[in-house]
C-alpha cells in the first residue's frame, strides 16, 4: 500500500511543469528503453518551430526529436544520418535532407527546424545558419493524439524504439511553437537572448517523465 502511495505521488510530481533553466538531460549510454516523454499543449499543429541544444560523440545515426501520432510515426523527427552526413527532417512521414554542415562531436549545437503545412516548406537553421527552404510535404496539420519522445526514435506510437538509433550525451533548451519563428527570433534563441519561450513546450515550464537511465543535472557551461 506504501509503495503504490508513493508510486502514486511521482507520478503526480512528474506531471507537474518544472523550470529547466540551466539544466539538461544527460542520456550517459547507449540504450532502447532510456527516454523522456514531454507533454505538449495544443491539438492541432498547422505550423511548427522546433529548437533543440545538443552535445554528443555519436559516430552513427541517431534521433534528436520524435513526435509520432497514432496514425504517423514520423510526424515531427529530427534525425542526424551519419552515413551521408546530413541533418533529415521528416515530416508526416515525408523527408527531406540537409547537408554541408560541420556536426562537429564533443561541443553544443543549436538546432532549429520550421515547418508551414500551407506551403508545405521547411528550413533548418543550424548553430544560426539558415538553410534553403524546401518542399517536404503540405495541405495536412499534424492533429490527434501526440507523443513527444527525446533520446529515441519512434518507429510506432510510443515504442519501436532501435537502439542503434538512440541518442547519447546531452540535451537542453528544447522548445516547440505552433507557428514559424522569424529569422530575428531564431538568433536571439541561437544566441541565448530574451526570444519567447515555446508555447507548445516551454524548457522553462516542462513537463515530462523520464523512462531508464537518463539524469537531470546542471548545463555544461564554460568558465572564465
Amino acid at each position: 500500500m506504501m509503495f503504490l502511495l508513493l508510486l502514486v505521488m511521482l507520478t503526480a510530481c512528474a506531471a507537474i511543469p518544472q523550470d529547466l533553466s540551466g539544466k539538461m538531460f544527460t542520456f550517459p549510454q547507449q540504450s532502447a528503453t532510456a527516454l523522456v516523454n514531454l507533454t505538449a499543449s495544443g491539438e492541432r499543429f498547422g505550423a511548427v518551430t522546433v529548437c533543440h541544444r545538443s552535445f554528443t560523440d555519436l559516430k552513427r545515426t541517431h534521433g534528436l526529436f520524435s513526435l509520432a501520432t497514432r496514425s504517423i510515426a514520423n510526424d515531427f523527427m529530427i534525425a542526424w544520418d551519419n552515413v551521408n552526413k546530413e541533418l533529415q527532417p521528416h515530416i508526416r512521414n515525408a523527408r527531406v535532407e540537409y547537408g554541408g554542415w560541420d556536426y562537429k562531436p564533443n561541443m553544443w549545437h543549436s538546432i532549429c527546424t520550421t515547418w508551414d503545412s500551407e506551403s508545405g516548406l521547411v528550413q533548418m537553421w543550424f548553430d544560426g545558419q539558415p538553410s534553403i527552404r524546401k518542399f517536404i510535404i503540405s495541405g495536412s496539420a499534424i492533429t490527434g493524439s501526440k507523443m513527444i519522445v527525446l533520446g529515441q526514435e519512434q518507429d510506432t506510437y510510443g515504442g519501436g524504439y532501435d537502439v542503434k538509433q538512440s541518442f547519447v550525451g546531452m540535451m537542453t533548451d528544447v522548445h516547440m511553437w505552433d507557428h514559424t519563428l522569424s529569422a530575428c527570433e531564431i538568433h536571439k534563441y541561437v544566441d541565448e537572448l530574451n526570444f519567447t519561450p515555446g508555447n507548445v513546450l516551454n524548457w522553462g515550464a516542462l513537463e515530462f517523465a523520464i523512462s531508464g537511465k537518463v539524469v537531470v543535472e546542471d548545463k555544461l557551461n564554460a568558465c572564465y
